[in-house]
């Protein structure tokens, strides 16, 4: 079951319904959150949809349609959060160790706290709304995360899996070839064809700021660098983080 930890409840038809789009959030509260660090900065608020508001989201749904449009809409509301804060990564160990140890003894509520979710923008902030004291385990945030990953949307770190404990998934609001794309596109544009660049310079360097790309996550680029290797595009060279490529 998904986690509740008030008492107040509200009509799930009126919540979650099938769809055939979830793709669309629509925006009600904003949370005062700073985007941690950005090629393209985000805005400082991050505005959820009306539907994470009601307790019913927070509750596991035993309808099967019902259910997979539930989950339809977390992977969007999560796609979107981790977008806009440029999160690459999720761990769901910060669930147990943070959120709801705080959720256990909550501190008195205050106007900023009772529609703000937290400020550091990670998985507690996510699964947890603090303003109806509703969040998802552990095991239910792992489900969405699931979802997300049989759909192309989330990945294990380091190729693991449920079963050997993995508890940090990639996010990919772009996907790898997504990323590959975009940097090929700079390649063409700034003519950096037969010139070798380190990864620092592709992600951190004066050369790409602007780009979305500039800040990317090292081992997320190297994932978006071998979609462009394999194509024929790049080259590697060099070992850990002495690493440069090549564009052709």
């Amino acid at each position: 079951m998904f986690s509740t930890l008030g008492s107040s409840s509200v009509g799930i038809g009126s919540i979650v319904k099938p769809s055939s789009s979830t793709s669309a959030l629509t925006p009600s509260t904003a949370v005062n959150a700073s985007a941690p660090g950005a090629g393209a900065p985000a805005s400082s608020s991050f505005e959820f949809p009306r539907e994470y508001h009601f307790p019913p989201f927070f509750t596991k749904q035993t309808n099967l349609t019902t259910r997979h449009s539930q989950l339809e809409k977390w992977s969007s509301l999560v796609l979107a959060y981790c977008r806009h804060h440029r999160l690459f990564k999720l761990s769901l160990s910060a669930l147990s160790s943070s959120a709801y140890a705080s959720a256990a003894n909550p501190a008195p509520a205050t106007a900023a706290a009772s529609s703000s979710p937290g400020p550091s923008g990670g998985a507690e902030d996510l699964f947890y709304n603090r303003r109806i004291n509703r969040h998802l385990s552990v095991a239910d945030a792992r489900e969405v995360l699931e979802f997300m990953r049989r759909d192309g949307r989330a990945e294990y770190v380091g190729g693991g899996s449920a079963k050997d404990g993995g508890d940090v998934f990639w996010i990919h609001w772009r996907t790898p070839e997504e990323w590959a794309e975009m940097v090929d596109s700079w390649v063409d544009e700034t003519a950096q064809k037969g010139t070798v660049l380190t990864l620092y310079e592709l992600t951190d360097g004066e050369a790409t700021r602007g780009t979305e790309f500039h800040g990317l996550d090292t081992d997320l680029l190297q994932k978006a660098l071998q979609v462009l290797v394999k194509r024929g595009k790049a080259q590697i060279f060099g070992q850990e983080d002495q690493q440069g490529v090549k564009f052709f």
